[in-house]
């Protein structure tokens, strides 16, 4: 079994000789750019019906590579990671503003949390009002509230109780 940076490397390899960038084949795929990243990083998984799209963007996409694109992803990250000042920085970025994000949902939406799961993510360049390039950073997740954890819906509960 290859390792997942042989795979990584060998996903980035195809990339690279196809010229595109994340946002090209996200057009072309119909797919955000960030989830291209993902799948071409083994973070996220393949679906069956998006093979024939990404099979038309990156043509040196081997059947071998699909199916490692197809396998459930280990969505893991290497704590290294956050040395490399681009990640830091959003890091801090989501650490400093984190309070008042958290008290805007709550006020907007009640007691609960933007699912990291039902979630899609976008990096978009634009001009800022002094002409300078900005990065667009949209995280677009389900809103989750949490639950008031009442015993009589405790579904493992009630069917233990009828056991």
């Amino acid at each position: 079994m290859e390792s997942k940076a042989n795979v990584v490397n060998r996903l980035l390899a195809v990339k690279q000789k196809s010229g595109k960038t994340y946002s090209e084949i996200a057009e072309e795929t119909g797919l955000t750019n960030v989830y291209v990243g993902q799948l071409l990083r083994k973070q996220a998984q393949l679906k069956p019906s998006t093979v024939p799209k990404l099979r038309a963007s990156l043509p040196d996409l081997t059947d071998d590579l699909i199916q490692e694109m197809m396998s459930h992803p280990m969505r893991s990250y290497d704590p290294e990671i956050i040395r490399e000042p681009s990640i830091y920085r959003f890091n801090e970025a989501v650490m400093h503003f984190g309070e008042s994000i958290k008290d805007i949902i709550n006020e907007d939406f009640g007691d609960g949390i933007m699912s990291a799961i039902d979630f899609y993510c976008s990096v978009d360049k634009i001009k800022g009002v002094d002409g300078k390039d900005r990065v667009v950073v949209t995280f677009d997740g389900k809103y989750l509230p949490h639950s008031e954890m009442m015993s009589e819906n405790m579904v493992s509960r009630i069917r233990l109780q009828q056991s």
